[in-house]
């Protein structure tokens, strides 16, 4: 089913020839950790542009990627791919690997079929930031508000967001995805439209790292308003084009040869492939730029070099670690973040929209840069993204095998205080809220300063994973690399289960457990009314036996219907058809609006069996068993229905708070 491409190279004469300048890639690169840094940014010194360190023998690279990609497609159902490795200045290995587009049956080519990057952007913005910033047109410390001419991000709790809060996921915001992307170019509001839709400000800025798209769209802006020009532009004149990069592009109406070579998302169906929409919304957070592979490596280069062309300084501050969530643990750059392993520094930046995964990793201190790229979701929602990480592990591991590290010796303190169930941080203003309701993380205290967790790993394999205490609030994974730190204030650091993510910890009234307890034994007590209802009236009538008050019992069961009917919409769209989720998330979808009206509408029907319970026993309706009977659904239904409204599955269109 899969056809290999042709393109495949061992040097790119234009990733890092002498005929041409360096090309730049802003990704996850980190540098040492400075003397006192704890929480806050640290601004490293100016730094010439370091020589390529000596590469590592990778010669047989290709033989390598070419023993697993193929495989990884035929297996998960993925219609192509890409891979490209560089290494001490220039490019050793680019290859496309099966079809771009299966009805034209255009084959993958490392160097002209275009992908769309997803968040993979947002390193290029922050590049484009850090490059005014290296001009003295924009301070890194300022308020944002500074630039900000036609609104103002509003005051809140703790000190002004400033522009590296933005870089760093660390602004505070809200994170809304729903419906918030167009189908069509034209229908894409201006940049300073969404710029202007602010969503809520959740906690004080500087002090949790969650994943957060606003921060960069206002971060692009941030570009347009100070440079004076549309961003895409900007971002072409002094970033793109001065490094070669033609085929890659943040306009979303593309030229022509672009639009032709451009990629094609798919997800299994039976023994063929169905296509994803394409759809463009904001292109500083990554919703709808496209790259090329063969692009990717000389990105990758010129940030490995440092090179002038990306800013002054640029390539430095991006690397360096300018937030960590504990000291102790990796933290996060400019668009990039640590992820280190077997001992080395990693600098990643994945990149995430429906039908297209990637992941682009940086070895700064090998001068070794990698980056894949999927067509296709895989046999599983998101697949993709797994396999790209695991390809690249797979590299680290043959070409830089683990470092005997230090001994950590446990320290055997109670661990019982860390236990719980926590939640990521990337706290949602839309119904995808619901996703922590029956995915939190889950922390058991297992003895002698151990722990066990449920959901932290990032491999869906290998959901367990235990850990020893090595410090206060310090846990290293048995027969793994990862850390793990807790503050002491129910916040939980490190695991890599998502990007840029901590967790914070739900106790009582809070719980997700607890939600769900009453989630379930809302759906019982609709159910048995569903089905009941007309059971009842139907013996009734064989009986000749007259109903006192009924309308309360039908409202009972056009509550349930209703709920019914909105829980049967999210299993369709979200587990039946979970390979389709990605367009109902992006675009919105009729029946998702069908289903949230139908909540809603629940939720306001509650109301009236409340008012009727209350009557029922104020005036003595039914006998005692009905009147039990009754208010024992109308109060699981209110349980049910107020979990419905924290996860925002209920109010409004798409239940945006």
């Amino acid at each position: 089913m899969h056809r290999t491409g042709t393109h495949s190279v061992q040097a790119d004469e234009r990733g890092g020839g002498a005929a041409k300048r360096p090309r730049f890639l802003v990704r996850w690169t980190a540098l040492p950790l400075a003397l006192g840094m704890a929480l806050g940014p640290l601004t490293p010194a100016a730094a010439s542009p370091p020589s390529p360190p000596s590469a590592p023998d990778m010669r047989n690279v290709g033989s390598l990627v070419d023993a697993i990609v193929p495989n990884q497609l035929a297996e998960e159902k993925i219609p192509g791919a890409a891979v490209t490795v560089v290494a001490g200045g220039r490019t050793v290995f680019s290859k496309g690997y099966g079809l771009a587009d299966v009805g034209r049956r255009m084959p993958v080519s490392a160097e002209r079929t275009e992908f769309f990057t997803g968040s993979l952007a947002k390193t290029i913005t922050a590049n484009a930031v850090l490059k005014l910033a290296g001009e003295g047109r924009i301070d890194l410390d300022a308020d944002v508000n500074t630039y900000l001419r036609r609104f103002k991000v509003t005051e809140a709790p703790g000190r002004p967001v400033r522009v590296r809060d933005l870089l760093t996921h660390t602004a505070g915001f809200e994170d809304d995805v729903l419906g918030r992307s167009w189908g069509d170019p034209d229908d894409v509001p201006r940049l300073a439209d969404l710029a202007e839709d602010r969503p809520d400000r959740v906690r004080p800025p500087g002090t949790l790292v969650a994943y957060d798209n606003y921060a960069y769209t206002l971060a692009g802006y941030l570009v347009e308003v100070v440079s004076g020009q549309p961003f895409d532009q900007y971002v072409q004149r002094e970033l793109l084009a001065p490094l070669g990069m033609s085929g890659t592009t943040f306009a979303l109406r593309r030229p022509p040869a672009i639009d032709a070579a451009l990629a094609k998302g798919y997800r299994p169906d039976g023994d063929g492939f169905t296509a994803y929409r394409r759809y463009y919304g904001a292109a500083p957070s990554g919703v709808g730029p496209v790259t090329t592979a063969a692009d990717m490596g000389r990105y990758m280069i010129a940030q490995l070099r440092h090179d002038p062309l990306l800013g002054k300084d640029a390539a430095v501050r991006m690397q360096a670690r300018q937030y960590a969530q504990d000291p102790r643990l990796p933290g996060m750059g400019y668009g990039l973040e640590e992820w280190p392993r077997n001992g080395r520094r990693r600098l990643v930046k994945g990149g995430d929209v429906t039908g297209f995964h990637q992941i682009m990793a940086l070895l700064p201190d090998d001068g070794v840069g990698i980056y894949v790229v999927y067509n296709g979701e895989g046999t599983s929602m998101g697949k993709g993204t797994v396999l790209a990480e695991r390809l690249v592990d797979r590299l680290v591991d043959r070409y830089f095998p683990a470092r005997r590290p230090a001994p950590s010796r446990p320290i055997g303190a109670d661990a019982s205080k860390y236990a719980g169930t926590y939640v990521p941080s990337r706290r949602r203003g839309d119904l995808l809220r619901f996703s922590t309701l029956f995915n939190p993380v889950t922390v058991e205290a297992t003895g002698d300063g151990t722990l066990h967790t449920t959901g932290l790993s990032p491999d869906p394999d290998k959901p367990e994973q235990d850990w020893t205490q090595i410090g206060p609030g310090l846990f290293a994974e048995r027969g793994g690399q990862e850390r793990i730190a807790f503050d002491g204030h129910g916040r939980l650091a490190g695991g890599h289960t998502e990007e840029a993510s901590a967790f914070e910890r739900r106790d009582g009234l809070s719980s997700p457990v607890l939600h769900q307890v009453l989630v379930y034994a809302g759906l019982t007590a609709f159910l048995l009314s569903f089905a009941g209802v007309p059971i009842a009236a139907l013996v009734r009538r064989l009986r000749k036996r007259r109903a006192d008050h009924p309308s309360a019992w039908w409202l009972a069961w056009l509550t349930s219907a209703l709920v019914l009917v909105f829980v049967a919409v999210l299993a369709w769209l979200f587990i039946v058809d979970s390979n389709n989720a990605g367009d109902v998330i992006f675009l919105g979808s009729p029946l998702l609006t069908g289903g949230l009206l139908a909540s809603s509408s629940a939720f306001v029907l509650t109301a009236g069996l409340a008012i009727c319970s209350i009557i029922a026993w104020l005036r003595r309706w039914w006998c005692l068993p009905s009147r039990i009977a009754y208010t024992a659904h109308t109060l699981c239904a209110a349980s049910f229905m107020t979990v419905a409204y924290i996860y925002h599955l209920v109010g409004g269109v798409f239940a945006a708070s």
